[in-house]
């Protein structure tokens, strides 16, 4: 039982992988996708095997608490800004996402759509939020969504918003999105994932030789180069990339 975020999900990476880890291993592959948040309390109640997740501090709490057996970061991807075409903040110009973050909530009209749900994305937009020294929630400009990637970049592109999303998601849905990549790779964007065994004592029917194997094999080279080739086919570009060991 994998708990697992939208965005790894949302993106087509983990249907991708899948049957190859099932055949491999002999190991059918159960899997919930929530914002890192939920999929964490999923380890928490014993409701998962192993987590997928990208919030490193969520992470090393769960792991601390004795949930988790041990954090192990495998690959990344990058955060992007995107955003409407004609970039009413002028989201384009600017350097970092802290500068583009304070030009959408200084611009009239523009408007942001958050994931609000407590994911890794909604945690990295909340630092953001934080180095901007703007406290969003309940201003004009600001949509909380409490949802997935996925249906937040549906609204954020219905509404003609601004939205932080991971740039796997986005490059997945593009086809039928009027959004456009307005800021990507500023070092504040990196989003490393991380695989973690749930911990059996703590949860003693946990499936610890089926989390084991999935570590094991996600980990692995065959893995890792599966991952590193994913995207270059379909969008001309990897969606993630691999931490060098």
């Amino acid at each position: 039982r994998l708990s697992t975020t939208t965005s790894v999900n949302d993106s087509g990476l983990l249907p991708y992988l899948q049957p190859t880890f099932e055949a491999k291993t002999g190991y059918k592959l159960e899997i919930t996708s929530n914002g890192t948040g939920a999929a964490i309390k999923l380890g928490e109640s014993g409701d998962a095997d192993c987590l997928l997740v990208h919030s490193k501090s969520a992470e090393e709490e769960f792991v601390n608490s004795g949930f988790g057996v041990e954090r192990i970061p495998f690959m990344y991807n990058y955060f992007v800004i995107v955003g409407p075409a004609d970039d009413p903040a002028k989201v384009k110009d600017c350097a970092t996402a802290t500068d583009a973050f304070k030009a959408i909530a200084n611009t009239e009209g523009a408007q942001f759509v958050s994931r609000g749900d407590n994911s890794g994305t909604h945690n990295a937009e909340k630092k953001i939020w934080q180095a901007a020294e703007i406290e969003p929630d309940g201003q004009d400009f600001y949509i909380s969504a409490g949802a997935g990637m996925g249906a937040c970049l549906n609204q954020a592109n219905e509404r003609g918003a601004y939205i932080l999303t991971d740039k796997g998601t986005y490059l997945s849905m593009k086809e039928n999105l009027d959004l456009e990549l307005l800021l990507e790779k500023s070092d504040e964007m990196k989003n490393t994932y991380s695989v973690i065994a749930v911990n059996a004592e703590k949860h003693p029917d946990t499936n610890t030789d089926g989390a084991n194997a999935f570590i094991q094999w996600i980990t692995s080279q065959e893995a890792l180069d599966l991952i590193a080739e994913y995207g270059k086919e379909e969008y001309g570009e990897a969606l993630f990339y691999v931490l060098e060991k």
